[in-house]
């Protein structure tokens, strides 16, 4: 029987003659740290005073011991190396590497001794292979496009610069003998009830000689569904049949049930290998007919057609062999705790371990997985292109079993960039990855997963005949308005799928005041400037919150950068419903929106709804509300206001609106009742009737609806004479939980609770509220430790909202 003993002690990191304790998996960054030789890059601006790290070689020692006896062949097995290396034992060259996003298998039957592994600096590799291949035009300065590595290790416009080197993921020795599981790649079905497992197995024999035998079980050991096939030669194909499948649905859908299956080889002595992974049954298509609107992009799942309720995911740490099983289970059920049905897998980071994987098969999130390509043109000659197709060939089948992985997507923003981004002069016809997306990678997807959809990119109309970013052909990124335009914007396009569109915020106080210690906060102090990436980001900010908000210039500190700091949240949050609200209401012509983006991969002002410490903005909350199976909404279309009640639940939605025409005084000007009913996955209109619209800057409409709620201001905030806010603060602690009470008297809008300035484990159940005068609102607070009973005074000075323009 195989076995498998772990390569993960006793290693040493070479520096300057030393020998450093080293982790593994692991990489230089996190071992260098651990010894004190450099700062925690993510702090003040530490990052510049590690980037000598990425640009020299390293190596990595342990000692082989000698393998215990009993088996005929010992693999000594890399599951991730980042990236080029050259792999010795006691001297003798075993292999060299050049893929962070492959395995690496080697031969030491018989050997031991001293193991290094000597990682060549990426920097140096890159400009190899472009003296080779030649330019490419890039987006971003690092040299990602010419070697098969995370491209965001080179900085991004939300991500440090930080280039890794190590053996990141696990390395371990399996012993073995006359012949293991090498490959195995699972077909899964269903129709009619019955689920099909169709399981094409290939393996490797130590030796010729033996009949070899494959038995399959899904299901539970004592009931599951079984079968067996002989191996010919080193291949075998095994069909199971499960007769009354339980179908895998999307979170809000249905449940996700999850068969095991386990595939034993063996021959006429007993059992060899063992191969266990968990399936789920589902049909997952894409609709991209065309119609009067343009070409489609409609998730289908199990026949049902789906509003696809997306956020963007980047690697969650920028040291990536640092995110452990329970880091990715915890960010993807914030994910699912917001509304999230699909993660989209983003192309300039990497293929997920396991553990992401099996999160999202549990919580039922969809997985749309970029390939590793991003923002650059990619040569698509040697070395690059075999890398690229041994890469996509291992994963594509390693990935295969998860029912969540719904998408195989060619690339990210390349197909744009060629025809946008003044590719074409430069490249002067040469190759830049259009033979990837529109030719190797299809075609892989296609022999070894035909059961999964693939897109050639994102955005991407479909074809050459419409532009690549056409909101009326397949995908589409909304960039323009964070880059120049005001978030009322988004509402002058319906595109068929937005897969990219967001706005930018700073993280929370607390994670702040860690990464910046002792820094006297301002938008543009040394330690912020640095934790913002995006071009000309704080000047988009400001421009952004300069269109609705009377706000002090740049440069102010103390409580102006805390009242900066709130806005700027309270911007995020607003553009993004402003876009989602206008998207879902056009159900079905609109078929999805992923915003950009979940999560952070260090401190930084970014797009994420989720900061780097894995505190939750304001923008997380709110999606809570505008990814619910129901949503109310006050909608201005040109022929005036509509009502529109978004239902995306599985029963029809028959609610009585109540519209209530109001002063920011708090008078009820005009009040009218509506009966709307939605069907079932349906979005009902009509329009807002006459008299109820507000007129003027000091009015506003309010509809309410079953619990829910719409608001609509006619102009921007700091146009609108607000009453100087008014509300009582009411504190009960409780044992695990502290209940914040607030009474508005006057309107109070927007209201927020950032409770990480009360303590930084400190953590809010909700967002942003808008409270009508003689409302309340009730708010726990867990993780807020104090000696006392908390006091009222205390929570009021971390209580903000919109005031009036000064």
């Amino acid at each position: 029987m195989l076995d498998v003993t772990p390569v993960h002690d006793g290693w040493v990191l070479r520096h300057e003659g030393d020998a450093l304790a080293a982790t593994v998996p692991g990489c230089v960054h996190t071992d260098l740290l651990a010894a004190g030789i450099i700062p925690d890059p993510f702090l003040g601006r530490h990052e510049t005073e590690v980037a000598w790290v990425g640009r020299r070689d390293w190596t990595y020692e342990t000692t082989l011991a000698p393998a215990p006896g009993g088996h005929e062949r010992t693999d000594l097995v890399f599951d991730g190396l980042d990236t080029v290396a050259e792999v010795r034992l006691d001297g003798r060259l075993l292999g060299s590497t050049r893929n962070m996003h492959r395995s690496y298998r080697f031969d030491v039957t018989g050997l031991s001794g001293r193991l290094s592994v000597r990682f060549r600096s990426a920097y140096d590799e890159a400009e190899a292979v472009r003296g080779q291949v030649g330019e490419r035009p890039n987006v971003y300065p690092g040299p990602f496009q010419y070697l098969r590595k995370m491209a965001c290790s080179f900085g991004w416009d939300w991500g440090p610069t930080l280039v890794t080197a190590g053996i990141w993921r696990p390395v371990r020795l399996e012993h073995w003998t006359t012949a293991r599981t090498a490959r195995v790649r699972p077909l899964v079905t269903v129709g009619q009830g019955v689920g099909h497992v169709e399981l094409h197995v290939e393996v490797e024999r130590s030796r010729a000689a033996g009949g070899l035998t494959l038995s399959a079980r899904v299901g539970d050991v004592d009931t599951g569904a079984r079968a067996v096939a002989e191996v010919v030669g080193t291949r075998a194909v095994i069909r199971v049949d499960v007769p009354d499948a339980n179908l895998w649905w999307p979170r809000g859908y249905g449940e996700q049930p999850l068969y095991e299956v386990e595939l034993t080889l063996a021959d006429g002595s007993g059992p060899l290998d063992v191969w266990r992974r968990r399936i789920g049954f589902r049909t997952v298509g894409l609709d991209r007919r065309e119609d009067e609107h343009g070409s489609g992009f409609t998730f289908v799942v199990n026949g049902e057609r789906l509003f696809a309720r997306g956020v963007n995911w980047i690697p969650d740490d920028v040291l990536p062999s640092r995110i452990t099983r329970g880091r990715y289970r915890a960010r993807l059920a914030q994910a699912a705790g917001a509304g999230v049905d699909l993660v989209r897998v983003w192309g300039g980071g990497i293929y997920e371990s396991e553990d992401f994987y099996d999160a999202c098969d549990e919580l039922g999130l969809l997985v749309w997985q970029d390939f590793p390509f991003s923002c650059a043109a990619y040569p698509e000659e040697q070395p690059l292109r075999g890398e690229v197709e041994a890469e996509a060939r291992e994963n594509v089948v390693r990935l295969m079993p998860h029912p969540s992985l719904a998408l195989w997507n060619g690339n990210n923003e390349n197909l744009w960039g060629f025809r946008d981004w003044d590719w074409q002069r430069p490249l002067a016809g040469d190759s830049w990855g259009e033979g990837y997306y529109l030719g190797l990678l299809p075609r892989i997807v296609a022999e070894s997963d035909p059961t999964r959809p693939y897109a050639a990119g994102s955005p991407w109309s479909g074809s050459w005949d419409h532009h690549p970013n056409d909101p009326a052909h397949g995908t589409h990124h909304s960039w323009e308005v964070w880059n120049r335009r005001d978030y009322a914007d988004y509402r002058l396009e319906v595109p068929r799928f937005v897969a990219e569109f967001g706005w930018q915020a700073p993280p929370a106080y607390a994670t702040l005041r860690r990464a910046l210690p002792g820094e006297e906060l301002a938008p543009d102090s040394p330690g912020m400037l640095h934790h913002q990436k995006a071009d000309d980001g704080n000047g988009k900010l400001a421009r952004g919150l300069a269109r609705h908000f009377a706000v002090p210039g740049q440069g102010f500190s103390g409580a102006d950068f805390d009242r900066w700091h709130y806005l700027t949240q309270v911007n995020q949050a607003r553009a993004v419903a402003a876009g989602v609200e206008h998207w879902r209401s056009h159900w079905p012509v609109c078929a999805g929106t992923i915003v950009w983006q979940l999560n952070d991969c260090w401190p930084v002002t970014s797009w994420a709804a989720i900061d780097g410490d894995g505190r939750e903005k304001p923008l997380y909350h709110e999606l809570k509300r505008l990814y619910a199976d129901r949503l109310l909404t006050l909608r201005p279309r040109s022929g005036g206001l509509v009502l529109a009640a978004v239902n995306q639940s599985a029963e029809p939605w028959a609610c009585r609106t109540v519209l209530r025409r109001m002063s920011v005084e708090g008078a009820v000007v005009a009040r009218a009742a509506v009966e709307l009913t939605a069907g079932a996955r349906a979005v009902a209109a009509l329009p807002v009737p006459r008299g109820l619209a507000p007129v003027g800057p000091e009015e506003f409409l309010v509809a309410d609806a079953d619990g829910l709620r719409g608001l609509h201001f006619p102009v921007a905030d700091r146009e609108i004479p607000y009453p100087g806010p008014r509300f009582d603060v009411a504190v009960a602690p409780g044992r695990d939980t502290v209940t914040v009470v607030v009474t508005a008297h006057t309107l109070v809008r927007d209201l927020l609770l950032q409770a990480d300035r009360l303590a930084p484990s400190a953590t809010a159940d909700r967002g942003l509220v808008t409270l009508l005068p003689g409302e309340r609102v009730t708010i726990g607070v867990r993780g807020w430790e104090t000696r006392g009973d908390p006091d009222a005074e205390t929570v009021r000075s971390a209580l903000y909202c919109v005031e009036p323009a000064r």
